[in-house]
């Protein structure tokens, strides 16, 4: 299974990090390992020093697909669920101002924490899902998949030009505004549509 992030694909968070608006999806890749399961908690890693959540609706794949047409899209994932994109950002604005790729900033172990799967039925709409994250009770993240620049089904398409898609492929949709830093012994719970999905420490 691959695990597939989309940057930047809500207008205000383009903003805060002073990014330009994509014109076209933008997508990095992060590997199995990056996955943390069943609200263990966040190891704080030794080589930085300002890691950065952003919480992110995930999609589940459930078919195979190569060049999936946007109206089709739909049929290609049949879960929702919540992650944190965790980014050392002090690692990637080093890549960045040297032109490297991310992967040390994006792509390390335990980066990617998960929640479980709900089928996406058990929603109203795709189209105007919330996304909440509380750290240490307070919101720092509140939006909705109506604020997305792409929509799921744009960002399926997109992908699948450059990577197949197969079962059990994750596909963490962007974040909104509201991203920063989490220090040890915070505590970070997600929320979807009101429905806790993730809530575990920083160690």
């Amino acid at each position: 299974m691959k695990i597939i992030c989309i940057g930047r694909n809500y207008i205000e968070h383009a903003k805060e990090l002073n990014n330009p608006v994509p014109k076209e999806p933008v997508f990095f890749m992060k590997p199995e390992s990056a996955i943390v399961r069943n609200n263990f908690p966040f190891f704080y890693p030794e080589f930085s020093k300002e890691i950065h959540y952003e919480a992110e609706i995930v999609l589940h794949i459930c078919k195979v697909g190569k060049y999936i047409q946007e109206r089709y899209a739909h049929t290609y994932y049949d879960a929702i669920g919540t992650g944190i994109d965790f980014t050392a950002r002090d690692l990637q604005q080093k890549c960045k101002e040297k032109g490297l790729p991310w992967e040390m900033a994006k792509a390390f172990d335990g980066s990617a924490p998960i929640s479980e799967f709900i089928p996406k039925e058990s929603f109203t709409s795709m189209d105007d899902l919330n996304i909440r994250l509380d750290l240490n009770e307070q919101t720092v993240q509140d939006g909705s998949s109506k604020d997305m620049i792409f929509t799921f089904d744009q960002i399926i398409a997109y992908i699948s030009q450059f990577l197949t898609l197969k079962i059990g492929d994750l596909i963490f949709t962007g974040t909104p505004a509201g991203v920063g830093p989490v220090k040890l012994n915070d505590r970070l719970e997600v929320f979807l549509d009101g429905r806790k999905m993730m809530d575990f420490k920083i160690k």
